[in-house]
């Protein structure tokens, strides 16, 4: 049996921030995790998908090449090449987060672990008692009822960053983030793409305007998509997978990617037994991700906040912080940061226009179009960066589409964060020609001086 300060379960991106920022604070800290360190993100999530979109960005650089006088011609995609350089990429950081867990004297173990009493997670049949026990279970990708998914025809994202070919036709269930960046990657990759969404929106959790900017950029890109309309049955033959919708459609395509979600993995963990308050299969936390037992707290894609890698990463440096006795600031999840890295990117931070109404606030709008900004001239990229403001007041929400534009959610975050109005920022210079002269331009709009904008 061994004793700590903190037992982590899960190596994820929640888990480790919480044994990385333990152990910085002076805490005895074991991490345990099944698989590899890094979980969904580094293996899975989002480092390979967004090593698959700049490999499907470089092969539209390629074909379009003539609009910019640069004679190149696309042949095609090496996906042999194109996992290689993916794998080089995760290998690379797989490696520097293990040394730094090995440099901060955590102790690492590897297996699957299950909590078996308040303060005790049992691993390979050998104890581990902490004082503080943090749950980081992450998540699994999600089906729908009676849709078998078999990893050849029917697959996941999972599945998906690990394609050995190019397939000729994709059906995508599901028009959210994880939809829209596969449905974007395929196509740059050669594929005839169709995406099937029952809501009326793609990427619908963001701001209605966004979610338009990207229905057009999709449709240019010959990207297809059918929306408010939902998934009633499949089968599978020898010529691939052929969808029935409610309305009675078939769609037929080679592959059937379901991105319908992702659920929290806290199933046949001993969270049940031990009595951690649940909701759905989600543990349910304070604003500081304490569950209802002293002592456990629960971070990442386990609890009902954002499911995304940046988020379990603070809830682990907040969980770590609450037990070190830092008293820190609980996290505002309106000012999280949030990105579609599709072509074009969408990228938002705050409340869209319709949840600022809904709060009470007095909304005053203004739309700033990328093709006033010279960079994205340059860039040919097309798109929009959208204030929501409290009128005389701070900016509410920035909703940005266009190439590149989730670079841009930095200084979002912090003028959302900071409760900066538009006159805040209006002075502020920012350096020519950039993308970021878009978002100065934007508040010098709203703060009623445009210069290159139509006031």
């Amino acid at each position: 049996m061994s004793n700590f300060d903190l037992v982590v379960l899960g190596g994820g991106s929640g888990g480790y921030a919480a044994a990385l920022r333990g152990a910085q604070l002076g805490l005895s800290v074991a991490l345990i995790e099944k698989d590899k360190l890094g979980g969904t993100c580094l293996h899975r999530g989002c480092i390979p998908t967004k090593a698959l979109l700049h490999a499907g960005e470089v092969a539209d650089s390629a074909r379009e090449s003539s609009q910019f006088g640069v004679n190149a011609t696309f042949n095609s995609i090496d996906m042999a090449g194109v996992n290689s350089y993916k794998d080089g990429v995760i290998a690379g950081l797989f490696k520097g987060l293990q040394g730094l867990v090995k440099s901060r004297n955590i102790t690492f173990v590897e297996g699957v672990g299950r909590l078996v009493s308040n303060n005790t997670v049992e691993v390979n049949g050998t104890q581990y008692v902490g004082k503080n026990i943090v749950l980081a279970t992450g998540s699994y990708a999600r089906t729908l009822p009676g849709l078998e998914i078999d990893g050849q025809k029917v697959i996941t994202s999972d599945h998906g960053t690990t394609l050995d070919y190019v397939p000729n036709s994709v059906i995508v269930l599901g028009g959210g983030v994880i939809g829209c960046e596969f449905a974007s990657v395929w196509k740059s990759f050669g594929s005839d793409v169709t995406i099937i969404e029952g809501l009326p929106h793609l990427v619908a959790l963001e701001d209605e305007s966004s979610s338009k900017l990207l229905e057009r950029a999709y449709r240019k890109r010959g990207i297809n998509f059918e929306l408010g309309v939902r998934f009633k049955s499949h089968r599978v033959d020898a010529k691939g997978v052929t969808v029935t919708l409610e309305d009675g459609r078939e769609f037929t395509a080679d592959i059937l990617l379901v991105s319908v979600g992702r659920g929290p993995v806290t199933d046949g963990l001993g969270y049940q037994e031990v009595g951690v308050a649940m909701d759905r299969g989600y543990i349910t936390v304070d604003d500081h991700c304490r569950t209802n037992i002293p002592g456990i707290f629960a971070v990442g894609d386990i609890i009902p906040t954002l499911q995304l890698a940046h988020v379990g990463f603070q809830e682990g440096i907040l969980v770590a912080e609450t037990i070190a006795g830092l008293n820190p600031r609980a996290i505002n999840y309106d000012g999280v940061p949030r990105v579609t890295y599709s072509e074009p990117e969408v990228a938002s931070v705050g409340l869209s226009t319709k949840l600022a109404k809904e709060r009470g606030y007095d909304v005053v709008e203004l739309d700033y179009n990328l093709a006033g900004n010279g960079k994205a001239q340059i860039l040919k990229t097309a798109g929009s960066i959208k204030l929501v403001a409290q009128k005389n007041g701070p900016v509410l929400g920035i909703h940005m589409v266009g190439a590149r534009v989730g670079e841009l959610l930095a200084e979002a975050q912090l003028i959302f964060n900071w409760e900066a109005s538009a006159d805040d920022v209006a002075p502020l210079v920012h350096a020519h020609p950039t993308l970021s002269e878009a978002m100065g331009e934007a508040h010098m709009a709203l703060a009623g001086k445009p210069l290159h904008a139509h006031g």
